[in-house]
């Protein structure tokens, strides 16, 4: 089955000319079968290439998806044409009195601050309040996953005295977990954080379980049951020239940087560079959907009860 996003959105051409199943509205509308509703919050600058990234992962499973895009109320997109945050997004504040199969939280590049220096971090807790009681399971990815785990454990994220930038091998540490089905015993896996989770913290706090862990980044994939969430501190979803983009930018204002590790052939960057990590990306939030799929209410009402 597709993923039903409005056939006007960037990502349902980015999408069909790659072959993912996509619907429109009106075409969902003719199956009589109820969608799984998927919400991204989408806190990165780059909201497009965003919503392409989460897009082409959640719409590659037999089912059917309905995705709707969250903007934090008060905060304003500056990367970002205001026409399509308008046309496409919907506040929290808009969507708070609805539920939700699942919902994604991003990242933000915003590691520097206290989160409880983040403008909209008061809004931000009241989302994680309410996907206790209006979803039915929550994916925290990168600073989005360390806001969470924060949050609810009080698991603090540390700064670096260097960034964590490259493709680093992650041990599968969990192969009976279902959200690990079909995984090889480890994985390469994108990396790009000036900040950490570390895993005797996660150790300390009751329910946590670390699934994917890697002896150069440290922890990767924590299961919070109890909060019904994923924890991922790095990222599956990055296209395969997503870390040449950051190397690049990062080159061209000055900032000192060093080359992503594991990433071009040799460590050069002239070379093209290579996607080892798609096919366990896919089978991650493949495994997502699916768990969601078995487990989420057939009546929305009654999520979260």
């Amino acid at each position: 089955m597709p993923i039903k996003i409005p056939s006007d959105l960037p990502a349902f051409d980015v999408l069909t000319n790659e072959g993912v199943m996509v619907m429109s509205p009106d075409q969902a509308a003719r199956q009589d079968i109820r969608p799984l509703r998927i919400g991204l919050l989408n806190l990165m600058p780059k909201k497009i290439q965003t919503e392409n990234q989460f897009a082409r992962l959640i719409g590659a499973t037999p089912l059917q998806i309905d995705l709707t895009l969250i903007r934090m109320t008060e905060h304003q997109a500056r990367n970002t044409a205001a026409e399509h945050m308008e046309e496409f997004y919907r506040s929290f504040q808009e969507v708070k009195d609805q539920r939700f199969d699942g919902v994604l939280i991003t990242g933000a590049p915003i590691e520097h601050l206290p989160f409880q220096d983040v403008t909209y971090w008061d809004e931000l807790c009241e989302v994680f309040d309410w996907t206790q009681t209006n979803v039915h399971s929550t994916f925290g990815v990168c600073w989005g996953g360390m806001a969470m785990i924060n949050y609810f454990h009080g698991v603090k994220k540390h700064i670096l005295d260097h960034k964590a930038f490259g493709c680093f091998r992650h041990q599968n540490l969990a192969a009976s977990s279902p959200y690990l089905r079909g995984f090889s015993d480890d994985c390469v896996i994108p990396v790009s954080r000036w900040t950490e989770i570390r895993q005797d913290e996660i150790d300390a706090a009751p329910g946590l379980t670390t699934l994917l862990g890697s002896e150069e980044a440290g922890p990767c994939l924590v299961q919070d049951p109890a909060h019904r969430a994923l924890y991922i501190f790095n990222h599956f979803e990055y296209d395969s020239d997503t870390l040449k983009q950051e190397y690049d930018r990062d080159i061209a204002t000055g900032t000192a940087i060093n080359v992503p590790q594991n990433y071009y052939p040799n460590d050069d960057p002239s070379q093209p560079p290579q996607n080892r990590w798609r096919s366990h990306a896919h089978l991650l939030y493949g495994n997502w959907i699916n768990e969601i799929y078995q487990s989420t209410p057939f009546d929305m009402a009654h999520i979260g009860r």
